[in-house]
């Protein structure tokens, strides 16, 4: 199998999947994590017990736990039924929506932009819907081209529209901060869908209003 249908199945999969706690299951609480908190801190030379880092333990694990909320998010969940019909066969985009993640290999921030823009086939979804995707698979522990792809192929999905195109630009803490330490550099990626990959004009309209150029 190529690489780009196992890329493809593995973000299929991750776009259906609800929540990865069994129903009934009660989600992990804090205070097991801390615990794990605590003992990287010894692992580093600190004293878990002085006063400055008494509470970061559970601090640090609450927070780990909203970062990766979109792990108990799913898709039909985060739509909620905002779907549309609607006659406009015009090109929809949002634009500069914010990105957090984080990496899967360094556990470190991904800060950026994503654009998003679709072609309507007969429905449109709520516009804030469009963020809320991004957000939830935002919220789990990736790489950035898995990510992309992820968006796109949940628009695709849900709207049943002619096409999809989303790029997303992004700064990876795990280059910044560590590493070589390229503090200027980003990444960008892209995903082009039906007519964003077929139809050069729409793609490059696209491109376009991002203010980017089709090459």
């Amino acid at each position: 199998m190529s690489e780009d249908k196992d890329s493809t199945m593995d973000a299929q999969a991750r776009i259906n999947a609800g929540p990865v706690v069994a129903a009934g299951q009660p989600l992990a609480a804090p205070e097991a994590l801390a615990e794990h908190y605590r003992a990287i801190l010894a692992g580093l030379g600190e004293n878990p017990q002085r006063e400055g880092l008494l509470d970061t333990p559970m601090r640090a694990a609450k927070a780990m736990q909203y970062l990766t909320r979109g792990y108990h998010q799913d898709l039909d969940t985060i739509v909620n039924g905002a779907l549309f019909s609607s006659d406009n066969d015009e090109m929809v985009l949002l634009r500069d929506i914010e990105l957090y993640s984080m990496c899967e290999h360094h556990l470190l921030p991904i800060i950026g932009k994503v654009h998003v823009a679709y072609l309507p086939d007969g429905k449109v979804i709520g516009l804030s819907k469009i963020a809320r995707i991004v957000d939830m698979f935002a919220a789990r522990l990736q790489i950035q081209e898995s990510l992309t792809r992820e968006i796109a192929e949940a628009l695709m999905q849900v709207t049943g529209a002619k096409g999809v195109g989303v790029v997303v630009d992004a700064k990876h803490m795990c280059m910044t901060m560590r590493g070589v330490e390229k503090q200027h550099s980003s990444m960008a990626t892209s995903v082009m869908l039906g007519a964003f990959r077929e139809d050069g004009r729409t793609r490059r309209e696209f491109l376009n209003l991002i203010g980017r150029t089709a090459g």
